[in-house]
């Protein structure tokens, strides 16, 4: 992602100093009827395949569609703007170095083409400085904590432990000693692979043409590229009416530094920056009060692991809440006075209390970092501040249809607002413009929650397949496992947790699993990948699972589900489908 902070120029990169590539606009139809769809990485389901194209539709048609549409963008782009470079500096640029930059410029370059990156703050992005590098730092110490302080837990193994303490700044230096160093590892990989790193802010000046430089009215460089990928992540979301100090009201970038850990802490929102907050707070010693405008806690989990979560997760601990309020106003401390914060009903709008505490966390959600990125020059008009994308995450224009050449991924754009989600739509989109036409199957894209035990989730939510269910008509049904019944958790007395998927009992189809327990972030990607390579139940039910392992919960998951014999003829065109996404795969691993 990008900062808004002015920056450096480097210097040496200028675009005289940059070697041309060869790349034309004879290139422009990235998807020849040739190409077969590419079921990798995450990639297009069956289901997908059949529910978003007919089988009345050839491969052919589908291609000549979207080149006639690519066709038209261009003419209209070009009639627009002026005319796109006939050569270029570089294949692809990529404007925002973090996480998803950093996997589209890896697998470009793997893929042969030239290109460079464009970083107006520090390499990694939200990711690995302000967000999932430092926030895993601290909650490991917090983890650790959690488990000296329990008298039963330590007894319950045979272990004594004297009374467990921490250094603040040592923490602190652990979380910032880890960013440094994944920062360091992404940039010297890039270089490595002859990637180049351009500093300064980047923003699209026309068809193929980003100029990068200092956020200022100076001219700054000018690159040109035959693809370029908007990839600016986002900053913090902070509602109106609060006031944010950076000591007692503060944001998640705040909180990573550790500067304090107060005696009393609001946060406000219960989503995963919340939960997660509230695990290493509580586990150094402060009291939490969460302030959620809904009605329940943690809104987006599944609501069966949410009430099972809020059991294990707050009900013990030091924490209480307010649900169903907005927190209107919040001024900072000062002058000895406690932070303050004004309730109002959610609903009702009406005042119902005032908090005074050490400190406020805002975990209110992220926002897209987009601003100045000059897409208006290209015809290109933000939706509440995210860059609109089709399916292929090639940007859209005012009339909806898409830029030539344009593509923008990860936060910025909206769909899915996860490092890896960014990182693996960049790989969709190198897919594309080097001419495997990839669409990326979000319902795949597994999540995750921190927490001590973790939350994880890939696919729909109990409520979400029951309303997709009652649309298309189909039947649902759901199995749980518990760790309870795990040998491997037992054994490190750690059996509190369930395992749940939900699944349609007429064909197999995984629609979504979550866990809560031991290690369930590691565990939920075998789940992933069988959405994503279109795996069914019947067929997963056989893989052989090492014993005693936590990966036993999946396989008592799956193997618990109930599954009807559908008609012979249905289970004839099943198995037909099988058999050709199988051979697709095999002949593209070739």
């Amino acid at each position: 992602m990008q900062s808004s902070l002015t920056l450096s120029l480097s210097q040496s990169a200028t675009a005289s100093t940059i070697p041309k590539s060869n790349y034309t606009l004879n290139h422009a139809l990235r998807f020849p009827p040739s190409k077969h769809i590419n079921l990798r990485f995450c990639g297009l389901r069956r289901e997908a395949l059949l529910g978003s194209y007919s089988l009345s539709r050839s491969h052919s048609l589908q291609n000549k569609t979207l080149s006639k549409k690519i066709n038209n963008a261009i003419s209209a782009s070009l009639s627009a703007n002026g005319s796109a470079p006939k050569s270029f500096d570089y294949d692809l640029i990529i404007i925002g170095a973090g996480v998803g930059g950093h996997g589209a410029a890896l697998h470009a370059v793997e893929k042969g083409l030239k290109t460079a990156i464009i970083e107006g703050d520090v390499v990694g992005g939200t990711c690995v400085n302000r967000g999932c590098v430092p926030s895993k730092a601290l909650l490991a110490v917090s983890g650790r904590m959690r488990e000296l302080q329990s008298d039963h837990h330590m007894k319950a193994l045979g272990l004594q432990i004297a009374a467990a303490g921490y250094d603040r700044q040592g923490v602190a230096d652990h979380a910032n000693n880890l960013a440094m160093k994944i920062r360091n590892n992404l940039t010297n990989s890039m270089k490595a692979l002859g990637v180049d790193i351009l500093t300064g802010f980047g923003s699209i000046l026309g068809p193929q043409t980003v100029r990068y430089g200092k956020l200022d009215d100076s001219p700054g460089n000018t690159v040109t590229a035959k693809d370029i990928i908007v990839a600016t992540g986002s900053v913090p979301f902070v509602p109106k009416g609060i006031e944010v100090d950076g000591k007692t009201v503060i944001t998640s970038d705040h909180a990573l530094k550790l500067e304090s850990v107060p005696d009393w802490i609001a946060i406000v929102g219960s989503g995963y920056i919340g939960l997660e907050f509230s695990d290493v707070y509580t586990a150094l010693g402060s009291e939490v009060t969460f302030i959620e405008a809904l009605d329940q806690l943690m809104p987006g989990f599944d609501p069966e692991i949410g009430k099972l979560a809020q059991r294990v997760l707050i009900n013990p601990r030091k924490i209480d809440y307010h649900t169903g309020v907005f927190a209107t106003k919040i001024t900072p401390a000062e002058n000895g006075k406690p932070v303050t914060i004004e309730l109002i009903d959610a609903k009702t709008k009406e005042p119902k209390d005032t908090l005074e505490v050490d400190a406020a966390l805002i975990a209110t959600g992220r926002a897209p970092f987009t601003k100045g990125l000059g897409l208006d020059n290209v015809q290109v008009a933000l939706k509440n501040g995210f860059v609109p994308v089709d399916e292929r995450m090639q940007v859209l224009n005012f009339e909806g249809n898409p830029v030539p050449h344009l593509y923008c991924i990860g936060d910025s754009n909206g769909k899915m607002m996860l490092a890896h989600a960014a990182s693996a739509q960049g790989i969709s989109v190198v897919e594309q413009i080097t001419g495997r036409d990839h669409v990326l199957n979000h319902l795949s894209i597994p999540a995750a929650c921190f927490t001590h035990p973790e939350i994880s989730m890939v696919g729909l939510t109990e409520p979400q397949a029951r309303e997709k269910a009652e649309k298309e008509g189909f039947e649902v049904s759901v199995t749980k496992t518990s760790f309870k019944a795990n040998t491997k958790a037992l054994a490190e007395n750690e059996g509190e947790g369930i395992a749940k998927l939900i699944y349609r009992p007429d064909n197999g189809e995984i629609l979504g699993v979550h866990i809560f327990g031991l290690h369930a972030a590691d565990l939920i990607h075998e789940a992933s990948n069988a959405i994503a390579l279109g795996t069914r139940i019947q067929d997963i039910k056989f893989a052989v699972h090492a014993h005693p392992t936590l990966s036993e919960v999946l396989d008592e998951l799956f193997k618990s589900a109930k599954l009807r014999r559908a008609p012979s003829t249905f289970n004839l065109v099943t198995e037909v489908l099988n058999l050709w996404g199988r051979l697709k795969l095999m002949f593209q691993a070739q």
